[in-house]
C-alpha cells in the first residue's frame, strides 16, 4: 500500500453495481483505496463482497464500528462519494450521519481532508428543491461536487456502467 489512502465511498445508485471498475481506476492513478459502502449498496454485493476485499486487499465497511473495536481503516489522503444519491446528499446536508458513508466524509471536510462527490440521480429526482439546496450546503463545507456529463440524467435513462469516474478522482486532483 502506496500512503496515498482514498476513501471511495458508494451509495445505493445504479454505478454502485460496477463499483469495482471504480476502485481499479482510483488504484490506476496511484491510491490505495478503503470501500465504504452504503447499507443498500452493500446489499447489491452481499454475494461477491469477496471480490471487492480481494482487489482492494481490505476490509469493506458498511456500517460503524463497535465501541472499543479497532479501526480497520487507515487515515484517509482523500475521500469520493460516488456515486452520491439525492437520499444522502439531502441527509448529509442536513447533518443526518446515521450510516459511516455518510458519516466520514461529513466529518472529513471538517478535518482538512478534501472531499469530492458524484452526484447520479434523475432529472425528476434532482428537481426537488431541497436536493438544489443540499448540494449548495455540501459547496459551502467544501466539498467538491463533480456533475459527469450527462448528470442528471433523464428518468430511467442513467448509464451506469459509463459513469466517470475519472471525473471524480480529477476533482481530488485539483
Amino acid at each position: 500500500m502506496n500512503g496515498r489512502v482514498l476513501y471511495l465511498i458508494a451509495c445505493a445508485a445504479g454505478p454502485a453495481q460496477h463499483v469495482d471498475d471504480g476502485v481499479r481506476r482510483a488504484q490506476a492513478a496511484g491510491w490505495d483505496v478503503c470501500l465504504i459502502l452504503s447499507p443498500s449498496a452493500a446489499r447489491w454485493w452481499a454475494d461477491r463482497r469477496s471480490e471487492l476485499e480481494e482487489l482492494t486487499g481490505r476490509l469493506v465497511r458498511s456500517e460503524y464500528k463497535l465501541p472499543g473495536e479497532r479501526d480497520a481503516l487507515p487515515k484517509a489522503a482523500a475521500m469520493l462519494v460516488a456515486p452520491l444519491t439525492t437520499t444522502s446528499a439531502c441527509k448529509w446536508a442536513a447533518g443526518i450521519t446515521d450510516t459511516v458513508a455518510l458519516g466520514l466524509p461529513a466529518e472529513g471536510v471538517h478535518l482538512g481532508v478534501p472531499v469530492a462527490v458524484m452526484p447520479f440521480w434523475s432529472t425528476a429526482l434532482g428537481a426537488q428543491p431541497a436536493v438544489g439546496r443540499a448540494v449548495e450546503t455540501l459547496r459551502e463545507q467544501g466539498v467538491r461536487v463533480v456533475f459527469a456529463p450527462g448528470e442528471p440524467h433523464p428518468p430511467k435513462r442513467g448509464d451506469a456502467s459509463a459513469f466517470a469516474w475519472s471525473a471524480g478522482l480529477a476533482a481530488l486532483q485539483a
